[in-house]
């Protein structure tokens, strides 16, 4: 029988603190640590922290599981659509044919964007990082909807930052604004906003709209990472969403979280030409000595295969192959993997390939360029930054205040004659 009481012995005292059980995970709960025995925990990074109850999705990073509501993803990709799995993370179940029309419906009812946005777009200048546009008109969105209810939100949201997506793309490329097609997919709409040719019919490539479904499915929620966990903190504080999804966005720019699929790409290409010796990369890597970093190697939350990681190579093959590319990045890709996978000291540190080792491959062979990859990671992680939000107020969280620990000066006085 489980206890569910664990019993400390803090300076000879003993303090009971309850239990807090999971579905899969258990944690103690010390909210009442510190007026109790007068200690507070250190955790940098807060990775033995639980911060919140969420029923959204779940990682069992030993054994490479990830769920999303209870689903796992190797079953979501193959049966489901991104906006049937955005659906299903922010009210817990799938849809029936008729719930799914109606979400459908309702996010092309909010298909377009204040013209006040293109003027605000035509003055940011074109050397700003599309990661730095897009957070700045999300957070400007606020301006446009401050009367919406909650629910009307996300479908604003989930209609309105591919638009602004496609925007940012388009004018770091130097073409007109395109708009929306509300007769056709989401991520087939998503896709011709990003391509379309002004007097030039536009054609829907079937191969490139299912690996990119996939990739945004692959993204859409991943428990509390960094910029999850930035969306909830903003949400703490009584934030609105697009406020909140604004900094996560931000969050998500960051080199070790979203930025990492870019790092990638940019690391395959300088081994690319350096004559492809991967062993001499491979050296630099264990050299502790070296700031080379192997990148799309290793994970906070997993120590086996990141099961995104699998089904992203599987979609990067496949589309390199239907479209007829000759990429040689992948073919170092699965050459880097392969060795490193061989190699004692990654099979001893658990470094096994993450999902952004192979999501820029994918995205270079739709036609997306290097800077605007953690763009499209963000497109496929709203889902999951929504539902938090969401789950946030319903669970009435409080706001988030940590504590430190203090290592500056003690108390001292201003000597000044």
């Amino acid at each position: 029988m489980c206890s569910n009481i664990v019993d400390f012995k803090i300076n000879g005292c003993h303090y009971k603190f309850p239990i807090v059980y999971g579905t899969y995970n258990k944690a103690i709960n010390i909210a009442h640590l510190r007026e109790n025995t007068e200690f507070i925990t250190f955790d940098p990074g807060l990775k033995n922290t639980g911060v919140t109850k969420s029923s959204i999705s779940f990682i069992d990073g030993e054994k490479g599981i990830l769920l999303y509501r209870g689903y796992p993803i190797e079953q979501i990709i193959k049966k489901c659509s991104f906006i049937e799995t955005s659906y299903l993370i922010l009210n817990g179940e799938l849809p029936n044919t008729a719930q799914l029309k109606h979400f459908s419906e309702k996010i092309k009812e909010f298909n377009c964007i204040n013209q006040n946005i293109y003027k605000i777009l035509d003055e940011i200048p074109n050397f700003c990082h599309p990661m730095g546009i897009l957070s700045s008109l999300t957070y400007i969105l606020t301006s446009f909807t401050n009367y919406l209810k909650d629910e009307d939100m996300y479908f604003h949201l989930l209609a309105k930052l591919p638009i602004l997506a496609a925007l940012t793309y388009r004018k770091k490329v130097g073409l007109p604004p395109s708009y929306p097609d509300k007769n056709i997919s989401y991520v087939s709409n998503l896709l011709k906003m990003f391509f379309y040719i002004p007097n030039k019919s536009y054609q829907q490539n079937t191969i490139i709209t299912d690996a990119l479904d996939k990739l945004l499915i692959l993204h859409a929620d991943h428990e509390q990472n960094c910029s999850t966990t930035t969306v909830r903190l903003l949400g703490s504080a009584h934030a609105d969403l697009f406020s909140a999804v604004s900094a996560g966005i931000s969050a998500l720019w960051g080199r070790l979280h979203g930025g990492a699929n870019q790092a990638v790409i940019e690391m395959l290409e300088v081994i690319l030409k350096s004559g492809g010796n991967i062993k001499k990369w491979l050296d630099k890597a264990k050299n502790k000595k070296d700031p080379f970093r192997l990148m799309g190697f290793g994970h906070r939350i997993y120590k086996n295969f990141d099961p995104r990681a699998k089904i992203a190579k599987k979609v990067a093959e496949n589309i390199v192959k239907e479209l007829n590319i000759s990429d040689p990045v992948l073919e170092l890709a699965k050459n880097l993997e392969e060795k490193a996978l061989q190699d004692s000291y990654f099979k001893e540190k658990k470094l096994y390939p993450n999902i952004d080792f192979y999501s820029g491959i994918i995205y270079q062979a739709i036609g997306i360029p290097k800077d605007m990859f953690t763009v499209m990671f963000a497109l496929g992680r709203l889902p999951g930054w929504m539902a938090h939000w969401k789950e946030m107020k319903l669970n009435m969280d409080p706001i988030v205040r940590p504590r430190q620990i203090y290592i500056g000066n003690k108390k001292r006085n201003i000597q000044k004659n």
